[in-house]
């Protein structure tokens, strides 16, 4: 097994303890978004750019913060989780997308799990199945808190929604892809995605803290989706605002 706790520079993400000096990491997707996070920081900086991995650093509430961001999927989600552990990191909130599968989310809506089905393969490779994948509760409570805040604030809300989520590694799905999405309707699952297993799992291992918060940009059932239509690439990207202002809202309350 290859040394998880690696001192000096980390290999994948390019950054040593010394350089961020940030308890609280916001973890996007994509490496645009980690720059639109930083842009909420009280005074940001870039740290390091490698491969998909782009860090800023910063400070919030007069907390020292950084987002790095993950690429997609679980291998790279939990690299960075790993390497930012070791950088000191103790409290993770993934700033994601989501594509949600009950009637009456809407796109623009954010959701926030309180744990994910883990049908990907990375968490598989470090702990057995029945392990579950579950969000930290002073993290989860945090971003519940900032979410209800941004929904008396804005003139017209936002819609959160909190509960179960799926975490799966192939986009466009298997060939039985509407029975499984209707089975995980059935029990109750708000959305697929595919890195908070990853996030979460890896951090309770450490014992650290995580949580999430997803902006909605499709929704299975409705048919609606972000691709090739104006109108729902805006409600995308108010998804993905909603998302960061409910993440960076929550610092305050850890």
């Amino acid at each position: 097994m290859v040394e998880r706790y690696f001192n000096g520079i980390q290999p994948h993400i390019n950054i040593e303890k010394e350089e961020i000096e940030a308890e609280i990491a916001f973890l996007p997707g994509a490496p645009e978004r980690a720059f639109e996070i930083a842009k909420n920081f009280s005074s940001y900086e870039k740290v390091t750019e490698q491969r998909e991995f782009v860090t800023y650093k910063g400070d919030i509430e007069g907390k020292n913060v950084c987002v790095t961001s993950t690429g997609i999927g679980c291998p790279s989600a939990a690299i960075v989780v790993e390497e930012l552990a070791n950088c000191g990191v103790k409290t993770f909130i993934r700033v994601g997308t989501t594509g949600a599968i009950q009637e009456g989310i809407e796109l623009g809506d954010v959701i926030i799990p309180e744990a994910t089905v883990r049908d990907d393969g990375t968490t598989k490779e470090y702990v057995g199945a029945e392990y579950p994948a579950v969000a930290n509760s002073e993290v989860t409570s945090a971003l519940v808190k900032s979410a209800e805040e941004v929904k008396v604030k804005e003139e017209k809300g936002i819609g959160f929604h909190v509960g179960m989520i799926r975490t799966n590694d192939a986009f466009y799905g298997a060939p039985d892809f509407e029975r499984i999405v209707k089975r995980y309707r059935k029990l109750g699952v708000l959305s697929f995605e595919m890195e908070c297993a990853a996030v979460f799992t890896v951090a309770r291992l450490r014992g650290l803290k995580a949580g999430a918060v997803l902006g909605v940009v499709g929704n299975i059932v409705t048919k609606e989706h972000v691709y090739g239509d104006k109108e729902y690439e805006n409600k995308a990207n108010t998804a993905v605002e909603n998302a960061i202002r409910v993440a960076v809202g929550a610092v305050k309350y850890l």
